[in-house]
């Protein structure tokens, strides 16, 4: 038997599975392809990897004598059940020593969960990230992975090789952590980028209903903002989209139905906010703005019954579009706070060491979220690893000091035109919230009291005593225990 000769192979060959593939074989690295429907693996290779150095196997069997050791097994298939039995399946055909990739967007407890497993078997793990959709893929995705430590010196030369590479040529992957950390930082993204994406939706429907924007007009606005502060891959694809004609020469976007779609990762980051008690409200208004387009008949219907009002805005036009633009800046920043509160408070409780300059710089490149914008962030931590809040940086400070006039007046006028701005909206709630010494949390504690006997700190008293008061001159001497869900 001749001697393995593949650096990798990688099971799962949908559009990002295939893409990744051709990527490595590009980079000099010797790839197995495998696919649980085998006709599928000789489609591939006659046709996307036709002249590639790319080993097709039809077996799990012969995909593991094709590789090298310690063999590292990709896998790009379908988060949850799937992942699961591909494990169960290769641990027979693997040995100690030898990695599991899971490329998938798993969740971060599952990926935990499984590092435990695959490592009692005395094999490697690794749960990643990969952003970038099926361009990032092919030219250079940002790849996030986390798992078993040892894992990463075998898949660093191939993961940083296929990478995304920002100016100064640094890939945009590097190890994130142990357990499920990388996808924990995955999840995050997607979080971010479901809020990113709603902002822009938002200052979109101000500039179409309230300043009666035609699309190419606002294709050009987002050419212009492409070029400033907000320069990034979304505002680039939502300018390409708004100057997209269909066959009948019209804009294609004015075709679209308008009712969103979801896979669960935006969800999956609201819940384990809600489980830190970390608020990222933007993120959870973003996934339920989502929500509210899924409700199409039953909004056509609302829509009759309430009749809006005249939703144009009144004043210079060039004037508004500027602080629309402020407003999505701020709330953006906003958003990004907010996920790396989100990243901070995982990382205390799954002692996970983030390094939170080195993950802004992962997201630089390659994956949906890049931006000019994250190389703020990653000087922001560079210049403090153990900055707890972005808005201190001042940056950012000063960002939100120059836009705050313009977010206030955007919001305010969207709200008296009938115009939704879940998003804007929620964004200047929270940062009114945070920058408020004092809010009226005193008053719901003295109502969790008086119906629950639920106790209170006092100003007057050090932190950590807890008291309670007879409100009605009838209750008992006891109250209930004290904790935070």
């Amino acid at each position: 038997m001749s001697e393995p000769t593949a650096d990798i192979a990688l099971i799962g060959l949908a559009v990002m599975g295939q893409n990744l593939i051709l990527n490595m074989n590009d980079h000099g690295f010797t790839v197995v392809a495998c696919n649980r429907t085998v006709s599928k693996v000789d489609d591939f290779l006659a046709n996307e990897a036709k002249g590639a150095k790319i080993l097709g196997a039809h077996s799990l069997h012969e995909m593991a004598g094709l590789l090298k050791r310690p063999r590292r097994v990709m896998l790009m298939v379908k988060a949850g059940k799937a992942v699961d039995e591909f494990i169960e399946s290769l641990l027979p055909v693997l040995e100690p020593g030898d990695i599991i990739i899971d490329g998938g967007n798993s969740l971060f407890e599952d990926t935990i969960r499984r590092t435990k497993h695959v490592e009692s078997k005395g094999l490697l793990y690794i749960g990643t990230g990969v952003s970038g959709g099926e361009e990032g893929a092919r030219r250079g995705p940002s790849i996030m992975p986390g798992g078993s430590p040892a894992a990463w010196p075998h898949v660093k030369p191939i993961f940083q090789a296929i990478s995304a590479k920002v100016s100064d040529g640094s890939p945009c992957c590097d190890w994130v952590g142990e357990g499920g950390a990388g996808h924990y930082v995955k999840m995050t993204h997607n979080g971010i980028e479901y809020g990113d994406m709603q902002l822009i939706c938002e200052a979109y429907q101000l500039m179409k209903d309230g300043l009666g924007m035609t699309a190419d007009e606002m294709h050009q606005v987002f050419a212009d903002w492409n070029k400033g502060e907000l320069d990034s891959y979304l505002i680039e694809i939502t300018r390409d989209i708004l100057g997209f004609k269909d066959t009948d020469g019209q804009p294609i976007v004015d075709n679209i139905l308008d009712t969103a779609g979801q896979k669960g990762t935006g969800k999956w980051t609201v819940i384990s906010s809600q489980d830190m008690g970390i608020p990222i409200t933007l993120i959870a208004e973003a996934v339920y703005s989502r929500c509210v387009s899924a409700m199409k008949d039953a909004r056509v219907e609302a829509s009759k019954a309430f009749k809006p009002s005249n939703p144009k805005f009144a004043g210079d036009r060039a004037q508004w579009v500027e602080d629309i633009r402020k407003a999505l800046y701020a709330s953006k920043i906003i958003s990004y706070t907010q996920g790396y509160m989100l990243m901070r408070a995982a990382a205390k409780q799954y002692g996970w060491n983030l390094n939170y300059g080195g993950i802004a710089l992962m997201w630089r490149g390659g994956c949906i979220i890049r931006s000019a914008f994250l190389g703020e962030i990653k000087k922001a931590f560079d210049k403090n690893p153990n900055l707890g809040n972005l808005l201190l940086n001042p940056f950012f400070k000063k960002a939100i000091k120059g836009c705050q006039r313009s977010w206030r007046k955007v919001v305010a006028t969207a709200v008296k035109k009938g115009i939704p701005v879940p998003a804007f909206s929620t964004a200047l709630a929270f940062f009114d919230g945070l920058r408020s010494e004092r809010l009226p949390a005193n008053l719901l504690q003295a109502q969790r009291d008086y119906f629950g006997a639920h106790t209170y700190e006092r100003l007057d008293k050090p932190r950590g005593e807890f008291f309670h008061t007879n409100w009605t001159g009838t209750g008992g001497r006891i109250s209930a225990s004290t904790y935070t869900v």
